[in-house]
């Protein structure tokens, strides 16, 4: 699990609450017709600008934030020369009986160890991996969304508000109220787009260029193994993928 996430999340919200509540009370903070605006609004713009599949798919993506934790590709480098070095002493074959972690090296391995010919290979694993960042594509695109019409239904509700303050100018009882709606109506779209929904779609973008680093690395390992390159070879170019600072096999060397 990646704790980043919900550790940015509980601070901000705490960072907001401890102001409120240094400065006032938390209750005239809260207002229902505002929320009512900004969340209803927001949500009615996603299923408009999306399918109704795309906006709820992209509440699991958005799960990826908060639970997905991704290989890390210095284990996955030493698995693949691990395999390589078995299939060097033993055959493809002996692989098939291999314990492997990530799902997607396992699929590979399974072309191979089945006899599939190395471009086939590389063409179906490359197009799981195309559709894989597709599929993550839209749902940042959804919290993108999200993300930049929350601030505008905050102003559609300030708007709302002094409308309604304007046209009671005669009853000072309900000047405050309506000015509550037009101010909070803005605080919300604020947070929801700044705390929420743009982090959000940042870390989705984040997320799918790691998965995609890591299954292009695999699939280069995979097809290393198939052409029997020596493993200590393959270390060193594989670690290419890698910060400078994380490579070892050229230290090593």
């Amino acid at each position: 699990m990646d704790i980043a996430t919900p550790i940015g999340l509980v601070l901000g919200t705490l960072l907001i609450l401890g102001s409120i509540l240094l400065g006032g009370s938390l209750g005239i903070f809260i207002n229902v017709p505002s929320v009512l605006v900004v969340v209803g609004g927001t949500l009615s713009t996603a299923f408009i600008r999306f399918g109704m599949g795309d906006v709820i798919n992209s509440s699991k993506v958005g799960m990826i934030t908060l639970f997905a934790k991704l290989s890390n590709p210095q284990e996955i480098i030493q698995e693949i020369v691990n395999l390589a070095n078995v299939a060097r002493k033993n055959g493809l074959i002996v692989l098939e009986q291999q314990p492997i972690n990530d799902p997607f090296l396992k699929k590979a391995i399974m072309y191979c160890v089945d006899g599939h010919e190395a471009e086939f290979i590389e063409e179906v694993l490359k197009k799981e991996v195309s559709l894989t960042v597709e599929r993550h594509d839209v749902g940042r695109k959804v919290f993108q969304g999200m993300g930049d019409a929350a601030p505008a239904f905050g102003m559609i509700g300030t708007l709302i508000g002094l409308v309604q303050m304007l046209a009671s100018m005669d009853d000072p009882a309900s000047i405050g109220p309506s000015m509550a709606i037009a101010l909070l109506t803005t605080m919300y779209g604020a947070i929801l787009a700044n705390l929420i929904f743009l982090p959000i779609a940042d870390k989705l973008a984040l997320r799918s260029q790691e998965e995609e680093r890591n299954r292009r690395l695999i699939i280069e390992g995979v097809l290393g193994i198939l052409k029997g390159i020596n493993p200590r070879v393959m270390e060193e170019f594989l670690e290419t993928f890698l910060p400078p600072k994380d490579r070892s096999a050229a230290d090593n060397k």
